[in-house]
């Protein structure tokens, strides 16, 4: 028996201009693949309808498109994908639908196409508003572009946010807040600044490792951090989650709250993850990498992923790690296989450090939590 909780859908759309030399997503160059891209749209409407067959009905809180670049998507494929979750699923009310965007003047052109296919709220890949920290992060857009980009969205979409890096070589926190302040003057509702981390394998951790590319030190990291939650603060936004500011609750990303709350979401596309409540339990799933494979493992069984039931355990360690980057944290209740209590020694040494809130029905880290968000989800997960 399937569980009737609501649900969001995560849209992979893998194809980018170009591979940013920090990014470890599951990407592939867009150069003319339009057959291919034609095939996995396909794949990803007959995905949508097998696992509409494993979840039942349930009520639709979000559709996202990620990737990738889904800005690069045909509009008609996007309203295509849109109108059958749509239709497989009862939408909220308040149904959101999200996408990732690239400020280039090329994409910028298609965002009239794409919210006319239902988009509303738009996620825009600014980074940064500085030429020379655009050319090291390998965008391919300059600062004029991004606030071209902005102004066009901004008119188009009800809902607008602004992705941002920072932490990076060389940045100062002064020039920081500066940043912050030229982007708040766009009357931004919702900002994602999100700290630049070296992942393993991408071509940053390379340039690390051979000494070409030095970042900035915890301290310092921790100095742009806490610039980040002043100016924002004093502007007005609510740190509803580590990397995540909203302007009032309307403003935060229903979607991602999806995540962050432990509710159930489809994954389809290659390389997507979901999380489906199944009788009684939690199943991973996990879509195949490759653009090829994915396409053929739904032809082939109807479905594009291989999937894992999770035991309580690794649930509970699940719903902490992404409960605690958020304002309202996770219930006691909700991690009970963890044997985690607000009596529990370790819980009460955390609280007495300043690291979690004083609740006794929640686990809510506090805002030095967040500055070692991962050192602190692993004391309390061992």
């Amino acid at each position: 028996m399937t569980e009737t909780g609501p649900l969001g859908v995560y849209v992979h759309w893998p194809y980018c201009a170009r591979i940013c030399p920090y990014c470890d997503f599951n990407v592939v160059r867009d150069r003319g693949r339009t057959a291919e891209q034609a095939a996995l749209a396909d794949a990803i409407v007959a995905d949508l309808k097998a696992q509409r067959n494993l979840t039942g009905p349930r009520p639709l809180l979000s559709i996202f498109f990620g990737g990738g670049t889904p800005s690069l998507m045909d509009p008609a494929q996007v309203a295509r994908v849109i109108e059958t979750a749509r239709a497989l699923w009862t939408p909220a009310d308040d149904l959101e639908i999200s996408l990732e965007a690239n400020p280039t003047d090329a994409e910028a052109s298609r965002f009239e196409a794409l919210a006319a296919a239902g988009v509303a709220r738009l996620s825009l890949g600014v980074q940064a508003l500085d030429d020379a920290a655009l050319a090291m992060l390998g965008r391919n857009h300059d600062a004029g572009s991004a606030r071209r980009a902005i102004a066009v969205a901004a008119r188009l979409f009800p809902r607008l946010s602004l992705d941002l890096i920072y932490a990076r070589p060389g940045q100062t926190v002064e020039a920081w807040r500066e940043e912050l302040a030229q982007v708040l003057a766009f009357g931004p509702e919702h900002l994602s600044p999100y700290q630049l981390t070296i992942e393993a394998g991408t071509a940053f951790d390379r340039a690390v490792g051979r000494g070409k590319l030095v970042v900035p030190d915890e301290d310092q990291a921790a100095a742009l951090f806490e610039a980040t939650q002043d100016v924002l603060e004093a502007a007005g936004f609510d740190a509803y989650e580590v990397s995540n500011h909203a302007r009032g609750e309307a403003a935060r990303s229903r979607h991602n709250l999806v995540y962050w709350r432990g509710r159930d979401y489809v994954g389809v596309g290659p390389g997507a993850h979901g999380r489906l409540t199944l009788a009684g339990g939690k199943l991973a799933t996990t879509a195949h990498r490759g653009v090829a494979d994915y396409v053929r493992a739904v032809a082939q069984t109807g479905l594009g992923f291989e999937s894992e039931a999770l035991t309580p355990v690794e649930a509970a360690e699940e719903r902490l790690l992404l409960g605690l980057r958020i304002d309202d944290g996770v219930a006691f209740n909700e991690v009970a296989a963890l044997a985690l209590s607000p009596d529990t020694p370790r819980v009460k040494s955390l609280v007495e450090a300043g690291l979690l809130a004083d609740d006794r029905d929640r686990l809510r880290a506090t805002r030095s939590g967040r500055l070692v968000l991962d050192r602190l989800t692993g004391m309390l997960a061992t």
